[in-house]
């Protein structure tokens, strides 16, 4: 999931800068485009210029010195779009010339709008012609001496930049949209299959951490190898701190377990001494805590091991055989009923301790019927933690509510029935079993008439 994640936030990460980049170099090819366009346009417009500056400029007096159309039919059409105007400046009221096309109306002056002009005086923009008409304009004055000063000015439908750049944009547009498609498209396949190896790792992890696998397996790229080697390194290093750990704490348990003997019995060779019994009363409290808080160590160790899982299902059919075997003489009968494929996160020694404690416990109380049933789900509300249930119903006399909450937060070796044999360690080691997994048991009323002990452990 997280590795579908940093490729989703890649991707989208890709997708944006494909998108920016695109839109930037769109807005500046459009620009580019735009201008060239303009200069193109103005190429010919100066074209037309230089006709009527030279026009101007000669020393004829015919009053039709000034061509109509300057070789485009459109100067003679009215409204056309494409207008001259010639205007005589040094006089007190300007004389104006102009072409058919502009029929009774005239051309704005670029001076007077303020653009600043350019190389000879000439200017260059956009004005508001006749019938509302945008208009590319070029104007350039001219002073001819004696003969007068003069502003010459051509114009052209700016509807052809505007058009011509509109299908360059369109061509852009298009253009631009299947290189993004293209470019995502290929983004996608390198973040998919870059990110495979990651994918790969993340599900071996989780396969390793359930107990399916005890290794990263399969070949990696080279950037990713070094990674799937420190991590099998770093799991083959924790289970050998468990190891020695555990040899740490057998080899404790041995140690204090045989001086403890030597007391106890040479305490017992003196019965009848006080404090020889006192001797044996701190003795056995110090072999049950030694007992206790070894056994806690092992337990706790062992959990920091990656992929332990045990199979419920042999271990609880085991263990029903074993009991029949104890308890030939009683007639029991014991029904186990396991869902195929349920497994228990821990060690199998645990498992066996816990079940193994609570069918012996139904077994001493049972009239003649023991039910162990194993059942694996998820609990109510918590969609991604998985569990194996074990209930164990017995159709002894069962126990009571004070009882049961007795039992359950018992004091260690405290027994209700003393006519049973057993240390009462049972269901105490049962508890704090369920307790270091993460799990719990409960006690209630069995359906055919005894106890229930119901116990929650953690599965995969």
């Amino acid at each position: 999931m997280r590795a579908n994640s940093l490729a989703l936030r890649l991707f989208l990460t890709a997708t944006a800068w494909t998108v920016v980049i695109l839109l930037v170099t769109g807005v500046a090819l459009s620009t580019l485009y735009r201008h060239a366009v303009e200069r193109a346009f103005d190429r010919r417009l100066g074209v037309y210029l230089k006709t009527l500056v030279a026009d101007v400029a000669s020393p004829e007096e015919s009053n039709e010195k000034f061509p109509q159309s300057l070789g485009e039919p459109l100067f003679e059409l009215p409204l056309s779009g494409w207008y001259w105007q010639v205007t005589r400046t040094d006089q007190e009221k300007p004389e104006v010339r102009s072409s058919r096309s502009l029929w009774d109306g005239g051309l704005p002056h670029l001076e007077s709008l303020g653009v600043p002009g350019g190389l000879g005086g000439s200017r260059e923009g956009y004005v508001q012609g006749p019938e509302d008409q945008r208009l590319r304009l070029i104007e350039r004055p001219i002073d001819l001496g004696d003969e007068g000063r003069f502003l010459v000015a051509v114009a052209g439908d700016a509807a052809e930049i505007d058009e011509e750049i509109w299908s360059f944009d369109q061509a852009l547009v298009m253009t631009f949209a299947a290189l993004a498609a293209v470019l995502l498209l290929t983004t996608m396949f390198q973040v998919r299959f870059g990110l495979a190896p990651l994918q790969r790792i993340s599900a071996s992890l989780a396969a390793i951490r359930s107990g399916a696998a005890e290794r990263l397996q399969g070949t990696f790229p080279h950037e990713i190898a070094p990674l799937a080697r420190e991590t099998n390194a770093l799991i083959d290093a924790n289970r050998e701190i468990v190891e020695r750990a555990r040899t740490h704490v057998g080899n404790l348990a041995h140690a204090l377990k045989t001086p403890l003997s030597v007391i106890v019995n040479e305490a017992a060779t003196r019965p009848n001494d006080p404090f020889a019994a006192k001797v044996r009363e701190q003795t056995d409290i110090m072999r049950e805590q030694v007992t206790r808080h070894l056994e806690r160590a092992r337990i706790a160790a062992g959990l920091t091991v990656v992929g332990t899982v045990t199979e419920v299902g042999p271990v609880v059919m085991a263990l029903a055989r074993t009991m029949e075997k104890i308890y030939p003489d009683r007639g029991i009968a014991i029904d186990v009923e396991t869902a195929g494929g349920t497994r228990f996160r821990g060690e199998r020694q645990d498992l066996e301790e816990m079940v193994g404690n609570l069918v012996d416990n139904a077994c001493k109380w049972a009239k003649s019927r023991v039910s162990v049933e194993v059942v694996g789900g998820r609990p109510p509300g918590e969609a991604e933690r998985q569990v194996v249930r074990l209930v164990v119903d017995d159709d002894g006399p069962g126990l009571s509510p004070a009882e049961r909450a007795q039992v359950q937060a018992p004091r260690r070796g405290h027994r209700l029935d003393e006519t049973k044999p057993g240390s009462g360690l049972g269901l105490s080691i049962v508890v704090e079993l369920a307790d270091l997994y993460g799990g719990e048991l409960s006690l209630g009323t069995a359906p055919i008439g005894g106890l229930r002990a119901e116990l929650v452990l953690p599965a995969v």
